[in-house]
């Protein structure tokens, strides 16, 4: 199996450096690396919606995305697949992941491969995963994948981004997956290399083209 394929990355931390991201690309690299294990390219493009507030909330105000928001919106709907993930607050993801989601159109990831992440300050977060997660991607006819990754600060050697120290293991580098954590984002990255690998997307749509011809037109039909 030979081409290419492109991948979406929704990064919803709001610190730099992130635990979020930091799970975003190790979900990303294990999502190309069995990816490329199949004989496919791999584009990668990361939206972090930190980076877009102001436009997405203009864009929630007047029905429309300013300029520098386009081409994220852009990324996420023409992906072959695409990771999602967010810090979890008060249960549940973040205000500014929800409001990204909710600028895409409706049916905009339909039948799309979406592998669901979160970050947060304790292992009792979890389940927002398929209490919130879940449903908000299914919603939009998504296909969410089995396999959803959460991390804690205890899930990541020591030196975690954004100050948290996690429990070193003998040879982690700072920053690594820990055990459990390490297997779920690889069998994770195998399920949406899956998915993406078999997905097959319709060609483009001609804006100029006609839905109907000159001659039913003229007749009224």
């Amino acid at each position: 199996m030979t081409g290419r394929r492109s991948l979406a990355v929704i990064s919803g931390g709001l610190r730099q450096p992130s635990s979020t991201r930091l799970l975003a690309d190790r979900l990303t690299a294990a999502t190309v690396a069995a990816l490329e294990e199949r004989g496919l390219a791999v584009d990668v493009h990361v939206v972090e919606p930190r980076a877009h507030a102001h436009d997405i909330v203009n864009h929630l105000l007047t029905g429309f995305p300013p300029g520098p928001l386009r081409p994220s919106i852009d990324a996420v709907v023409g992906a072959d697949g695409v990771i999602a993930v967010t810090p979890i607050f008060s249960g549940s993801y973040s205000g500014l992941f929800k409001s990204f989601v909710d600028v895409l159109e409706d049916g905009a990831l339909a039948g799309m491969p979406v592998l669901i992440g979160a970050t947060g300050g304790t292992a009792r977060h979890s389940l927002a995963l398929e209490h919130a997660m879940r449903p908000l991607f299914a919603y939009q006819r998504a296909i969410v994948l089995p396999t959803s990754v959460y991390a804690a600060p205890e899930d990541w050697a020591t030196g975690t981004p954004g100050g948290s120290t996690g429990t070193t293991a003998a040879g982690a580098e700072p920053g690594a997956p820990l055990g459990a954590l390490a297997d779920r984002i690889a069998r994770a990255g195998r399920e949406l290399a899956e998915q993406v690998a078999l997905r097959e997307r319709p060609p483009a749509a001609d804006p100029f083209a006609l839905s109907t011809s000159f001659e039913r037109l003229l007749a009224g039909d």
